[in-house]
């Protein structure tokens, strides 16, 4: 043991112990304590006065606690090794029982030290997992497992020791998954007979929980908590191979921090239903079966719930309702996020609601429509819902009809409330064209991966021009529901500038068949590259995509001498299915094809896409490149091999390069210059020296934001182009005129000559222009609207709205006509992007729930003079009895800091956790505050302060609880919940 460094004595007894050992006449003693004393003599010492001290405490056993508790974790802070046998002996002290006489009996200990972790692999010499969780059920006050599966042996080796932990008042909670049927339904309805509360999720057809770990929290402080690979089984708790790392809150509280906030995230989760074993028992034993059985049934009796990311755009599409009236709408998501899925409850909603009842589902193929049908069979509830119209299957109640487009145009129009389109890119096509002429409905629903088309045709004219909500496929990847890919762009020498080329079509076809087929170098470049991205091409499932049939074949005969069995699946294959079974089982290791693989058709186990002809168009580019997105097991990524030749000068890389990464068409050469940093996790762009030059020139040809360009493309449209126009024509986005020393439109009029002289404060007003572009409540853009237009401020809350015009610097324009034109363009541009459905806040605060401020905005409308000397995170306003917390959820400017992560966080979308600065001690007049409701508690949150993005209002809080001390972490219930995309990024994960 170390000595005590000098002053450690006196702190132990002026800061920490003096008012307990003078309370009962111990200070005398205490002074008996020599600082020179090695630290674990000192310890007992303490230790000695502090068992004395708890003897003295007098009161109910609920009083003596509360004492015993404050004592030990005041120990715990101020005595040096946390680990020290006598401060251990302490602190498991007070979890002690009595027998009948009165003697203290204290719970064994586990074998490591409470304040220590360690790695547990069942080794020789070390304690078996069980064994030690034995031990640690024995102090703890709470506990949370979360554990993929439970087994009926492992339940039996703990349940003495978990019936005496409920029995002496212990709360369990247990979070577990029917996944592979594992779990058996004795060993929940034993925890559940011992007084566990049991969660589980039925859900298993997606990646779903796998984690395996038990949390053991003590009022003490000493916290433990292990996590690794076993499950509740006998086999993981005693003499399994199993590694589980024991964490303790003395050396690692950070950890046991995420722990406990991720827990509590997957608790409130509704996709995790309580288990009641007389109410749910055939449920479970259903699930269970089928899980076993691989029986593919759907479980109607099962709620679906929507994803975070499905409920994003659910939330979309009320809003685009909600606030526009419109209702017909496109939803662009990704392969394999669930498209159908969304459509089906977005039904369930409006139908709810009132909205509508009949429905009519259109798609291209049966498998499309059968599949379709399941999931509104799942998502009703109900497993007799709808009605096929296709290949001669015809319906009897025409109420609810998912029908094949070739099958709808040969009847008259079904008539229904609602229509959904799956593979809306489609309806370009004569027959859709048809259908969508002829339909009325209240709700039209789009849905597609991507809305450009090969063609160069426009879907989004039936939708105003407008997608509703977008989830990209460099979104799916990032959130995990596609596999991540790795690209490597290989440039193959061939020349194809001189290949015919149409306007809005691309390159003539069969020129460029010509160009590919028999080109026997071209392929053996292709086969040399396999085997150097792949390595054993004979291991893989992978799909070729050429530009004919006749190369199709041409590959799959020069691969198959090559000895890499391969085929063709085209419109000239007898036997499609048994060619897919084929390539699934590994019998043949390609598959080249033309466009039969573009959707509708999914094999998840391929890994490996060849893209052997030249595609500028996104939809089919992603629609090719989605095949192999699909999550499988085993497979890590897809591997994607992109053959690039000299291209035609009106060949537009940029599509290709969006479509993979997600940037703005401004920012595509950048990412290409500094090789794709931006790329979700695991994903991977690799371009040769040769394709980045090709691509790099072909970008720089294609794409130019410098201001002469954009100055160059205003003069080549009309003069009486207003700024809506120039966006729409041009697909320059309006933060671009505002970015960096741009100051905006009426800059750019001058630029082309055709704008007013500039005012005398032109450059602060441009550069305020570009500061309100955050603006999203009507409220407030109708106002500065009228203000424009000469109306004053006449109530509380219309000078409260003017006092936050002023705040951005833009209250009195009348020197500036163009500018003030510009402002007024500028509100109805910001009124049409509104996203969010917002609430108008009671009284004189001018504020709309879920609607964005800058912090000085915000505390405008709460009236406060000058709320640019307002610093800090926190505000108290006295006359308008609130106070106001602004909330930053990633602290960190630049890296992650496990440390700091978990401090203000979102539990579910209606609970939030709030950390204090760090001086706040509970006994204090502004803890009082807080919990007392004398004022109302109003939260702003934003992700980051990169780029000093405005806060999101979240609304008023209800006080909850509040635990710690300095910092003390305050539990809030928000009133109302918080929109999807922002609860995404409060939460602890990221599903």
């Amino acid at each position: 043991m170390t000595e005590l460094a000098p002053g450690v004595y006196e702190k132990l007894v002026t800061e920490g112990w003096q008012r307990h050992l003078a309370a009962h006449g111990d200070l005398a003693l205490s002074r008996h304590l020599d600082p020179a004393e090695s630290a674990d003599v000192l310890t007992a010492h303490i230790a000695s006065l502090v068992r004395r001290r708890l003897r003295a405490v007098r009161g109910t056993d609920e009083e003596q606690l509360a004492e015993q508790l404050t004592i030990a974790n005041e120990l715990a802070k101020l005595v040096g090794d946390p680990g020290d046998q006598a401060v251990n002996d302490l602190l498991l002290a007070v979890t002690r029982t009595r027998t009948p006489d009165g003697k203290a009996v204290f719970p064994i200990r586990p074998s490591t030290p409470l304040g220590a972790s360690a790695l547990l692999v069942n080794g020789h010499g070390q304690p078996n997992v069980g064994s030690e969780l034995r031990k640690e059920i024995g102090s703890a006050d709470r506990i949370d497992l979360l554990c993929a599966f439970i087994r009926w042996p492992g339940v039996r080796i703990l349940e003495r020791e978990l019936a005496e932990f409920v029995h002496r008042g212990g709360e369990l909670r247990v979070i577990t998954t029917t996944y592979r049927g594992a779990t058996e339904r004795r060993a929940l309805d034993r925890l559940a007979e011992l007084g566990a509360t049991v969660k589980i999720s039925y859900e298993t057809r997606t990646t779903r929980l796998h984690a395996k770990a038990w949390l053991f929290r003590r009022l003490s402080g000493y916290s433990t908590a292990y996590v690794g690979s076993s499950n509740l089984s006998k086999s993981a708790l005693i003499d399994g191979l199993e590694w589980n790392v024991r964490l303790s809150a003395m050396e690692q509280a950070h950890l046991l921090d995420t722990f406990a906030a991720t827990f509590e995230e997957y608790w409130a989760d509704p996709s995790f239903e309580t288990y009641d074993p007389v109410r749910d028992r055939d449920l479970l034993d259903r699930a269970l079966g089928q899980e076993r059985f691989a029986d593919r049934e759907i479980l109607t009796t099962i709620d679906v719930r929507p994803y975070g990311y499905q409920a994003e755009v659910l939330a979309d599409l009320a809003a685009e309702r909600t606030l526009h009236d419109r209702w017909r709408n496109l939803v662009v998501m990704a392969t394999g996020t669930g498209k159908t899925i969304v459509s089906a409850l977005d039904y369930r909603r409006l139908r709810a609601e009132g909205a509508v009842d009949s429905l009519l589902f259109v798609a291209h193929t049966k498998e499309i429509l059968g599949q379709s049908r399941e999931v509104f069979r799942q998502v009703m509830r109900d497993g007799s819902f709808g009605e096929l119209l296709v290949d001669g299957q015809r319906p009897t109640e025409w109420r609810h009809v998912f029908a094949s487009i070739q099958s709808l145009s040969r009847l008259d129009p079904f008539d229904a409330d609602m229509v959904i389109v799956d593979e809306f890119h489609h309806s370009a096509a004569t027959t859709y064209t048809r259908l969508l002429d002829q339909v009325s409905p209240r709700v039209l629903l789009g849905l597609t991966a991507t809305p450009e088309r090969s063609d160069g045709q426009d879907v989004l004219h039936w939708f105003g021009g407008r997608i509703a909500s977008e989830l990209r496929l460099w979104e799916a990847i990032e959130r995990q529901l596609l596999a991540p890919f790795q690209y490597f762009g290989v440039h193959d020498g061939v020349d194809l500038a001189g290949v015919p080329w149409r306007r809005g079509q691309g390159y003539d076809l069969a020129s460029l068949s010509n160009v590919y087929t028999g080109n026997d170098a071209r392929v053996r470049l292709v086969l040399q590259a396999l085997r150097d991205k792949v390595g054993d091409p004979r291991g893989m499932r992978a799909l070729g995509f050429c530009v004919s049939i006749a190369h199709a074949e041409f590959m799959a005969a020069r691969f198959t001498e090559a000895g890499i069995p391969a085929m063709a699946i085209t419109s000239r294959t007898q036997d499609r299915a048994a060619a897919i079974k084929a390539l699934a089982d590994r019998s043949i290791n390609v598959a080249f094809t033309v466009d039969l693989f573009n959707e509708g058709v999914d094999i998840p186990a391929i890994d490996t896409v060849l893209f052997l002809r030249p595609t500028d168009s996104a939809t089919v580019f992603l629609q090719q490149l989605g095949r192999g997105l699909r999550l499988a097991e085993g497979k890590a990524c897809l591997t994607v091999l992109d053959f690039i030749g000299n291209q035609h000068r009106e060949f537009r890389f940029d599509r290709r390069f969006r479509a993979l990464t997600g940037v703005r068409r401004t920012d595509v050469i950048a990412e290409v210059e500094a090789k794709f940093p931006t790329l979700p996790a695991g994903c991977h762009i690799d371009l040769d020296r040769e394709v980045s030059r090709l691509v790099l020139a072909n970008l720089r040809a294609t794409i130019s934001m410098r201001w002469p360009a954009i100055v160059a493309e205003l003069r080549h449209l009309p003069e009486d182009t207003r700024l809506a126009g120039f966006l729409a024509a041009t697909g320059i986005e309006v933060d671009d005129l505002y970015r960096g020393n741009r100051l905006g439109w009426s800059d750019l009029l001058r630029a082309a000559g055709r704008g007013l002289p500039a005012g005398p404060d032109d450059k602060r007003i441009g550069n305020a222009l570009g500061r309100i572009l955050h603006i999203d409540d009507a409220e407030r853009l109708d106002f500065i609207a009228r203000v424009l237009r000469g109306d004053t401020a006449q109530s509380v809350r219309e000078q409260r709205l003017l006092a936050m015009l002023r705040t951005t610097g833009l209250a009195d324009l009348r020197e500036h006509p163009d500018r003030a034109g510009e402002l007024l363009e500028l509100t109805s541009l910001l009124a049409e992007r509104r996203h969010r459905v917002t609430h108008v806040a009671e009284g004189a605060v001018p504020l709309h729930v879920h609607a964005t401020y800058t912090k000085n905005e915000a505390l405008a409308a709460f009236g406060v003079a000058k709320p640019e000397h307002m610093r800090e995170g926190v505000a108290f306003v006295r006359d308008a009895r609130a106070d106001v917390f602004f909330v930053t959820i990633d602290k960190s400017a630049t890296h992650y800091s496990p440390t700091t992560m978990y401090a203000d966080r979102a539990i579910t979308d209606t609970l939030f956790q709030w950390e204090s600065q760090s001086g706040l001690r509970r006994n204090t007049p502004t803890a009082d505050r807080y919990r007392s409701g004398e004022t109302t508690v109003h939260l702003f949150i934003r992700e980051t302060k990169q780029g000093a993005p405005p806060y999101l209002y979240a609304g008023p809080m209800t006080y909850l609880s509040d635990e710690g001390e300095r910092p003390v972490r305050f539990r809030w219930e928000l009133r109302r919940p918080l929109p999807p995309d922002v609860f995404h990024f409060a939460k602890v994960t990221a599903g």
